[in-house]
Order: C-alpha cells, then sequence, then structure tokens
C-alpha cells in the first residue's frame, strides 16, 4: 500500500480545492488517461486522435509501438489515483488509452513546434478548438506519465532532431501563463527529465523566482510534512505577532494583511517590473522577471505585471492542485502567490489601482471579475506560515501600514499636495499663517 501510494503522481483534486469552481478541473473538448474517459461530451476529438495515431505510425517503419507501451502498462497504472476503483473496462483497455492519448499529445506538441513529417499539413482542429485542448492537457487530472510521452517520441524521433522533449512542452504551454518568464525556456533540464510526472509539472517547474531563497525547503522530512499539512490557516493572520504569543481570538477578530487601496492610502506606492510576453522571440529571451518577485522596500511595492485572461482561473487553480498533492514540491510558489494575492486585492478597487499602475492587464472584463477570481481561488488552499515565501514582504507592509506617520503623510500628499497648483497654494497658505502669527506676536509685544 505504501509504495502505492509513493507511485501516486496523477491525483483527483479534492473537495476542498474543487468546490469553490469544479469545473477548473474538468476537460471541455478532449479527455486523457482515464478519469474521464466516459465523459460523453467529449466524444468529439477522438477522430483527431486517430488521425494523429496514424501520423504517428508512419514516421517509422516497423517499430511495434504496443509491445513498447505494454512494458511500461503497468507502472502507467500505479501512477493514478485509487485505481483498485477504476472501472473494469477502463482498466482493460488501458494499452488503448496510453497509445491514443499518448500519440495524441506527442504528435501534437510535434506539429505546433513545426515538426510535421516531410510532405504532411497540419492535422490540428481549428484554433478555437486547439485552445480548449491545450487548456485540457494542463488538467491535473488529464495526465499522462511522463515516461510515456518521451518513450513514445524517442522511438520514432530523427537522429537529426537534437531538441528536447521537454523543451517542445516549455514552448507550446508557456505563452499561456499569467507571465511567461522566457529564460525559463532556455533552462537545462539536465538529469531532472526522469523525475517528471506529467505535463503540468514541466510547465510548473519552469516557474519560479528569478532568485530562488536557499533557505527554502525542498526535500521536507515527514515530520515536517505532517506539519504543514496540519496548518489550514491564513499565515498574514500571525504575521503582527511576530513578537508576540499568538491567541486565538487574535488570529479570528483581526485582519491583518491590509489590502491593495488600504496600503496606497498608506503611502505605499505600486510600481510594475518586468514585461508580458505573447511568444518567445530573441529580443526577450533575457528577460528573467518571474511572476512570483513581488518585493516591498522603503514604501515602495514591485509587482511583475502580468495578464488574467479567460484561462487565468484554470491554469493557476490546476498549478496549485498540483502542488497541494504533492508532498515533493517545495516551496509552494502558486500556493503563495494565490494567498498574497487574494488578500492584496479585496474589492475592484484594488485592481482598479493595480491595473492604472500597469501591475495588472485586465482580458476578461470589468474588474470585478478579476476580484472575485482571486477572492475564490485561494479557498481550500493549504499554507505553511513558517515556509510562506512573501512572510517578509507581509510583515514589513503591515509594520509599515501601523505607522500612524506614514498615514498622515499619505493624507497630507493626497489631500494638500495631489497637483503642483494645490501643492503650491498650501505652501503659500501656511507661510501667510505662519507671517499672520508672527505679525500678531509682533503687535502683542509691542503694544506691551
Amino acid at each position: 500500500m505504501n509504495s502505492a501510494i509513493r507511485s501516486t503522481t496523477i491525483f483527483k483534486v479534492s473537495v476542498g480545492l474543487r468546490e469553490s469552481n469544479p469545473d477548473a478541473y474538468k476537460p471541455k473538448v478532449i479527455s486523457i488517461g482515464p478519469y474521464h474517459k466516459h465523459n460523453s461530451d467529449l466524444g468529439s476529438m477522438e477522430k483527431y486522435k486517430l488521425l494523429y495515431l496514424q501520423r504517428f505510425l508512419r514516421r517509422k517503419e516497423g517499430i511495434n509501438v504496443e509491445s513498447y507501451i505494454r512494458e511500461l502498462e503497468d507502472e502507467a497504472l500505479k501512477c493514478y489515483d485509487d485505481i483498485e476503483n477504476l472501472e473494469s473496462d477502463i482498466v482493460g483497455n488501458f494499452l488503448k488509452i496510453l497509445l491514443l492519448d499518448g500519440c495524441f499529445i506527442v504528435e501534437l506538441i510535434r506539429e505546433l513546434w513545426g515538426m510535421c513529417p516531410e510532405g504532411e499539413g497540419p492535422i490540428k482542429p481549428g484554433s478555437c478548438i486547439i485552445n480548449q485542448v491545450l487548456r485540457d492537457l494542463l488538467l491535473v487530472e488529464n495526465q499522462l506519465p511522463f515516461f510515456v510521452l518521451t518513450k513514445l517520441h524517442h522511438m520514432t524521433m530523427n537522429k537529426e532532431d537534437d531538441i528536447s522533449f521537454t523543451k517542445m512542452v516549455k514552448w507550446v504551454f508557456l505563452h499561456l501563463l499569467p507571465k511567461m518568464t522566457p529564460t525559463s525556456y532556455l533552462e537545462s533540464e539536465g538529469n531532472d527529465v526522469a523525475e517528471i510526472k506529467h505535463l503540468l509539472q514541466v510547465v510548473h517547474m519552469s516557474c519560479h523566482p528569478s532568485e530562488i531563497k536557499t533557505t527554502s525547503l525542498t526535500n521536507p522530512s515527514m515530520e515536517t510534512q505532517h506539519f504543514w499539512k496540519s496548518l489550514c490557516c491564513n499565515p498574514l493572520q500571525i504575521i503582527r505577532s511576530k513578537d508576540k504569543p499568538i491567541d486565538k481570538d487574535h488570529l479570528t477578530e483581526h485582519k491583518v494583511m491590509p489590502n491593495a487601496t488600504e496600503l496606497f492610502e498608506a503611502g505605499v506606492s505600486f510600481v510594475k517590473v518586468g514585461y508580458i510576453y505573447n511568444k518567445l522571440n530573441k529580443e526577450n529571451l533575457g528577460d528573467n522577471t518571474s511572476l512570483f518577485d513581488i518585493k516591498f522596500e522603503n514604501g515602495l511595492m514591485k509587482i511583475p505585471s502580468f495578464k488574467v485572461s479567460d484561462s487565468t482561473e484554470t491554469l493557476l487553480r490546476n498549478l496549485i492542485a498540483y502542488e497541494q498533492h504533492s508532498s515533493h514540491v517545495r516551496p509552494r510558489y502558486f500556493s503563495d502567490f494565490a494567498i498574497f494575492m487574494n488578500y492584496l486585492i479585496e474589492s475592484e478597487k484594488d485592481v482598479n489601482l493595480l491595473r492604472q499602475k500597469g501591475i495588472i492587464r485586465n482580458w476578461i472584463g470589468e474588474d470585478k471579475e478579476v476580484a472575485s477570481l482571486f477572492n475564490r481561488i485561494g479557498k481550500g488552499v493549504i499554507v505553511s506560515f513558517e515556509n510562506f515565501y512573501y512572510k517578509e514582504e507581509c510583515r514589513k507592509l503591515v509594520q509599515h501600514y501601523e505607522q500612524p506617520w506614514n498615514l498622515m503623510k499619505a493624507s497630507l500628499r493626497r489631500n494638500y499636495f495631489n497637483s503642483p497648483w494645490v501643492g503650491a497654494s498650501t505652501v503659500a497658505a501656511v507661510i501667510l499663517l505662519i507671517l499672520t502669527a508672527m505679525q500678531t506676536v509682533l503687535a502683542f509685544t509691542g503694544g506691551v
């Protein structure tokens, strides 16, 4: 039983994460793997799987693909959650699932990369459908083991093809992220390829801060894992009490983390860093600004600019679900980012502020929709206070907000120095008041 648990790498999403938006974890057009195979709404893509399989087999004559994959069948089945309760027809046809779904994925990625067989054009459906397919291929419940995909790729690749399958996957999927980091595409996989579990992990491993903190734990002990999993609290509620004993009433009665509007009214300046890229090219490959590079220092809040599109919530949720269900993933950057943004954005006023500063690129409509997205996305997410990635930034933000002088300065600047003319008038009025007071004192003294 323990070995089966360790082998599980493709999970069903927990109820706690699923309940606020169950559709974010369901495929819309294509089923990959066993979990959604009986969904009749996904049948229209089966004909494309057959077309891609036929093209895959034409790449190299004489290979017995079925025998190669049969050797991996038992190991692949163990990768799925609760395999004892999978329906008998799914288990009985699991080899067929691996062949059809695996060849489809490999051939589609090659096609999008531009590696069609000589004399053959693309098979892919229309652009609207292909966007939905790419979305479905990054669902945590809609995965195939990566070792199956790499096996299929290697058995039919040409000797002159020196590009790695992992790099192809990055190129195809990175543009779907809220913020693509061009330098992550150039990173070498090294010896980590054998450790990759599925397509979603390839995208996840490509996303990390530009400067990784050396104090972050990457291989926690079982005791530490148990401690992390037992923490189901808001880490931001503990930050205030760094030098004080923590009590239950304090944690529940006081909301600690100020939102963006409150911070702005306390004199915090927001500025965007980095850029948003829609594609990889030579001009932007040097930019290593990550989605997670949020910094606060001396009243200045630097947040990387990122886009919010129709696919953002689904992608973030599935990356978070992958982190939440994988004990080996530390730190949990996406989970921590979701919690931080959930508290920074409380209403559409906060989104409006961040959008005007160029931090959020809103592609989904009204600002309240973006606010609702981030308010929902943190529900059910378990984080560790001790290893919360933004713990230090939150602590400094709270300290800044609690200084009365900062609130006073911001109020003066907002009410009396918000433009050159108003500022000049305020200075003139103060000077006039001082001169009047001096004149009064002198007149009173002279009268004596």
